[in-house]
């Protein structure tokens, strides 16, 4: 259901988008092809790979579509200043504890912790995690696939909201349920970091679900996203967006956060624990949909409090937050001094709204070896649970981090991988007849 939306949303409309940067913003993060994992390290502990989908040693490797479409704007923006230091560049954060979140309800009322699942009926589970992740969606599809150069970013690199929802029920079908990252990983105050035993009800397989980029850069406003997440007038999340005749709305089914939650509401056994997923967060465009990244703007203050009101719902209802860098950098090829740059900026502007994490999602999928003192900055940041991109599920664990790859799940996937994707979903059956073939 649709409700008219803020006076906000009315500005945009009125505003105008250059179309010459959102070209730019896509250009800049053209696919990066055969990543491989990191490798061993000198004295290293056992590795740990989980079998592909037909029995295979999954190896890291990461297939076209996986750059967002982002981009790289650290130490460019104009009018940017420095945030005062935080107080999250120490030791790695202890895992967030979902049992210490105050009782909530989702949106049909079912409370957010109903397990998947009485404990005692439970199974140790020791096969493949599959993780999936997406980029925001695409809400009307007529703005996005118009047959310029930015239509071909968003037929690579998002799905539609029809899509979306094909592949949620097939999902739940096949018998996955969503796990938390922590249900998985036991990441330690000192920042080692073990393996849990994973105990799921039986006959059900684990699902780790991210979205990357959910920060509403300019150029989607006017291509087809959503516009920015807000809270609804029950104060569940939802999405604020344009619609066709140029209103604006706010919905519960135009974008991945709202449709998961309704979901597991109707089918709590999707969910283990009321674990949701995972919000990748750069910050050069703000948070969200809100623009926290420049504080000298007048309503920059106003725009915080309404971001972070919209963070702790989401924080009450399964969701988690990883960095995903602050300007979308290629980590493997800027040097440390812009990486340690970026980093603070993170850690200034975006940690105090969404928190301390010890999840660092690379962009582009582009890691380094653990040897590099990039990664050894990374770890001295806090960050030891490390993602990256590939066609299979892949864990590796070591004294003090992890490495898990990702499958990229967008358009040239569904095209492109269909038989890598067929133990999940059918992409034929998936596909948007909106979306160019």
């Amino acid at each position: 259901m649709r409700s008219p939306a803020a006076p906000f949303l009315r500005r945009i409309v009125a505003g105008g988008i250059a179309a010459s940067l959102a070209i730019l913003l896509l250009a800049a993060c053209s696919p990066n092809a055969g990543i491989s994992p990191p490798p061993a390290s000198k004295g290293a502990a056992k590795e740990t790979v989980a079998p592909g989908p037909n029995g295979a040693a999954g190896r890291s490797s990461a297939s076209s579509g996986a750059a967002a479409p982002t981009g790289d704007p650290v130490g460019t923006a104009a009018g940017e200043r420095s945030a005062p230091p935080s107080s999250g560049n120490g030791p790695a954060a202890a895992a967030p504890d979902r049992s210490a979140d105050p009782p909530t309800e989702n949106p049909a009322g079912t409370p957010a912790g109903t397990p998947a699942g009485a404990a005692a009926s439970r199974v140790p589970y020791d096969g493949p995690i599959e993780h999936l992740f997406f980029h925001p969606l695409i809400v009307y599809p007529e703005r996005a696939f118009t047959g310029d150069r930015l239509a071909k970013g968003y037929d690579d690199y998002f799905v539609t909201v029809p899509e979306f929802k094909k592949i949620l029920a097939s999902l739940y079908e096949r018998g996955y349920l969503l796990v938390d990252i922590f249900d998985v990983l036991d990441v330690r105050e000192d920042g080692t970091v073990a393996r849990k035993t994973l105990r799921l009800p039986e006959g059900k397989k684990p699902l780790i679900l991210s979205v990357d980029d959910l920060n509403y850069y300019p150029y989607m406003v006017r291509r087809g996203n959503a516009v920015r997440l807000v809270l609804d007038e029950e104060g569940n999340v939802a999405a604020a967006s344009i619609d066709r005749d140029g209103r604006p709305v706010v919905s519960r089914d135009d974008e991945i956060v709202p449709i998961v939650d309704r979901f597991v509401s109707e089918h709590p056994d999707f969910s283990l624990d009321g674990a949701k997923g995972i919000l990748n967060l750069t910050g050069y465009e703000g948070i969200l949909g809100y623009r926290t990244q420049n504080p000298a703007r007048p309503e920059a203050e106003a725009e915080r409090q309404a971001a972070l009101r919209v963070v702790e719902r989401l924080k009450a209802t399964g969701w988690r937050f990883a960095s995903h860098s602050y300007g979308h950098p290629d980590v493997a090829k800027i040097s440390l001094e812009r990486l340690k740059e970026d980093t603070r900026k993170w850690k200034t502007e975006v940690e105090p709204l969404v928190g301390p994490t010890p999840l660092y999602v690379y962009p582009f999928g582009s890691h380094v070896p653990p040897s590099d003192a990039k990664f050894r900055w990374l770890q001295s940041q806090g960050f030891h649970v490390f993602f990256g991109v590939g066609p299979k599920p892949y864990l590796r664990m070591e004294q003090d981090w992890a490495f898990m790859d990702r499958r990229h799940i967008d358009g040239i996937a569904l095209k492109t991988q269909k038989d890598l994707l067929r133990p999940l979903f059918d992409a034929d059956a998936v596909l948007d007849p909106a979306r160019p073939r």
